[in-house]
């Protein structure tokens, strides 16, 4: 705040309390020649008088202690501009020390699970627990409630995980986040083999999350074959099996991230995509991290939480 805003708000205060001051104490008094409170010689019907009774001394004394208060108030608190206040109280330091207690509080909590592997933390049913609540408040958002995921979110109750399925490997999901991104490469395919490149290369791709059963149009499926294996296999291998390094998906298991409609085949292959996981460690800490990823996996480690599946 500029000194010129600081002085404006310190006068504007003054000025309206010591404005209510000077009203109440001008009303309040009786002045000579004012009429008796009971000689007005205001009348209705015959019997009703009006009268000019003063305030009540107790309700003006009240007053003038309440308007004393609040100076007080704003010396101590501070209300005067930027002035601290005497006692230096301020709503951001009020929920800095309350922040810090519920984080004291939190860690307290936490500090049995410190360290630990999420797959040795999967088959204790209180850290489930703690993870599954942590989830809900954070993850929740983009994967569900029920951990099934939506378009372009991952299911993390299946046992298919792009950037690999081992409990090291989910941890450094959660902790340090992912970016996954699919080049567009409409003009590219176009460039190599025609206008129809891009249905080519569907087909072939459809063929593979069938488990290798031909597609009807054979022609179409080995023209994409080609250009897959020119284009495509660089990252998702020419098998189709994926890279968990890259995060490169399996096209061989019959999961769709963005949906198996043609439309949306033909949107990630002509124009990309990008997937964005965030970082949660800055932001829930090393343990809570630890917690809601022992949860995530075991979601999908149910019949043997405590042995560890290979990376998928």
């Amino acid at each position: 705040m500029t000194t010129a805003w600081n002085w404006y708000v310190i006068l504007l205060v003054l000025f309206n309390l010591l404005g209510i001051t000077w009203l109440l104490w001008w009303t309040a008094k009786r002045r000579p020649g004012d009429p008796k409170p009971e000689d007005t010689s205001h009348y209705w019907d015959g019997d009703i008088t009006e009268f000019n009774k003063p305030m009540p001394r107790w309700w003006i004394n009240g007053f003038y202690i309440a308007i004393a208060f609040s100076f007080g108030y704003l010396f101590w608190y501070g209300g005067f501009g930027t002035y601290p206040g005497i006692s230096h109280w301020s709503s951001k330091g009020e929920h800095d020390t309350a922040a810090a207690e519920a984080s004291a509080r939190l860690e307290r909590t936490f500090a049995p699970y410190k360290g630990q592997a999420i797959d040795a933390l999967a088959q204790n049913p209180t850290a489930i627990e703690l993870g599954r609540s942590i989830f809900a408040n954070n993850c929740a958002t983009c994967h569900g409630s029920s951990a099934k995921g939506a378009i372009g979110y991952p299911n993390l109750t299946d046992d298919i995980w792009h950037w690999g399925g081992s409990p090291d490997q989910v941890l450094t999901t959660v902790l340090k986040g992912r970016e996954g991104v699919m080049p567009a490469w409409g003009k590219a395919l176009a460039g190599m083999g025609g206008p129809d490149a891009v249905d080519y290369v569907i087909a072939y791709v459809r063929q593979l999350g069938n488990k290798g059963v031909a597609a009807p149009n054979d022609f179409a499926a080995a023209r994409g074959k080609e250009l897959f294996e020119s284009v495509c296999a660089a990252c998702h291998g020419k098998d189709g099996k994926g890279n968990p390094a890259l995060g490169a998906p399996d096209l061989t298991d019959g999961y769709w991230l963005y949906g198996d409609s043609t439309e949306s085949l033909r949107e990630t292959i002509a124009n990309g995509r990008h997937g964005s996981m965030p970082a949660w460690g800055e932001t829930l800490g090393d343990t809570r991290t630890r917690l809601v990823a022992a949860y995530v996996w075991s979601l999908s480690h149910r019949a043997g939480a405590g042995t560890p599946r290979a990376a998928q």
